[in-house]
């Protein structure tokens, strides 16, 4: 996959990394044949940072041409209305079905191409009120970490950029590949799109603390009762004081939470076993093939079966 990388005069170093780190990884760990990433300017010149890095050696537009994947990791923080150029790259790259990207404010230059009218989009939530009063054709939300709708995806801010890149390595290679650059870049494996952008108390995962170790204990047992009671009565909480307290900690419920992480398994399962569908489904804790198929389906758009015929070949050798 050849992906495009969009920089700018004063884009901050952060944004411009994300990306670049999460698809180079895929690259340097061997873990798919042809990723490359290209970073460009509108002028093929220099570009300084926020920080006042200068980075050169870019490409020009013409980078834009054979890209499967346009990347706008930022966007100047005063919004300028995008070049009519650029405007014509996405919508170039989107006419002939390369997927387009928008991370943070990287979402203003996308929904102005128009490739997302009359559909959703998600950007920093500090700038989702600008973005919606700007493009009222676009149907914009502040609360989710990012939005896919499969050709064209948009996040929220700053390391939800992470989050957004890795999600696209696991629809592209799989959960298994996705694990293995999240582990080697020490960050959480996975975050779902719908997830909330900020949260009242964030969860330490430094320290010890009833909910803490209620969370590491579920992860290492999916296939045990996972209800709010049991885990609540783990905690040494009330099921309602436990459900409102994870949900502050993690800005998702336990239900939903479970569930992911089910699912989440059960992908790498599928990728990296041989076991049938009723093994997989029983090890994630689902009460019955025909439970696990359902849920599978409906987050997956596809069957366990056919995940394992698209995936089961793409896995690299554990590192």
């Amino acid at each position: 996959m050849r992906v495009a990388v969009h920089a700018f005069d004063g884009i901050n170093a952060f944004h411009l990394s994300a990306p670049l780190l999460v698809f180079g990884e895929v690259a340097r760990l061997g873990l798919a044949t042809g990723w490359s990433t290209t970073v460009w300017s509108e002028d093929a010149g220099p570009v300084r940072t926020s920080e006042g890095l200068l980075v050169g050696d870019l490409a020009g537009p013409e980078a834009v041409d054979s890209a499967d994947l346009l990347v706008f990791p930022s966007w100047p923080v005063d919004t300028p209305e995008p070049s009519g150029a650029l405007l014509d790259a996405a919508r170039d790259t989107h006419r002939r079905g390369g997927g387009l990207v928008g991370l943070c404010l990287g979402a203003f230059p996308v929904v102005a191409s128009g490739v997302l009218d009359g559909r959703t989009a998600t950007t920093h939530w500090a700038h989702a009120a600008e973005l919606a009063d700007r493009y009222p054709a676009v149907d914009v939300q502040a609360g989710p970490l990012y939005l896919d709708h499969g050709d064209v995806l948009t996040s929220a801010g700053t390391a939800s950029a992470l989050d957004a890149c890795l999600h696209l390595v696991r629809r592209r290679l799989g959960a298994a590949v996705a694990a293995t650059v999240a582990r080697h870049l020490v960050i959480a494996p996975h975050r779902e799109g719908d997830q909330a952008q900020y949260i009242d108390r964030p969860l330490r995962a430094d320290g010890p603390g009833p909910l803490h170790d209620t969370i590491t204990w579920a992860e290492g047992h999916l296939d045990a009762d996972l209800s709010v009671d049991r885990l609540a009565e783990r905690a040494r909480m009330s099921a309602r004081h436990f459900s409102r307290s994870f949900q502050q900690a993690t800005g998702t419920t336990p239900a939903r939470w479970v569930l992911t992480r089910r699912l989440d398994e059960a992908r790498r399962l599928l990728e990296t076993t041989t076991w049938p569908v009723s093994r997989v489904a029983g090890s994630c804790g689902f009460a019955s093939v025909v439970t696990f198929r359902q849920n599978f389906v409906a987050r997956f758009s596809t069957t366990p079966t056919s995940y394992r015929h698209r995936f089961a070949g793409t896995v690299a050798p554990a590192l």
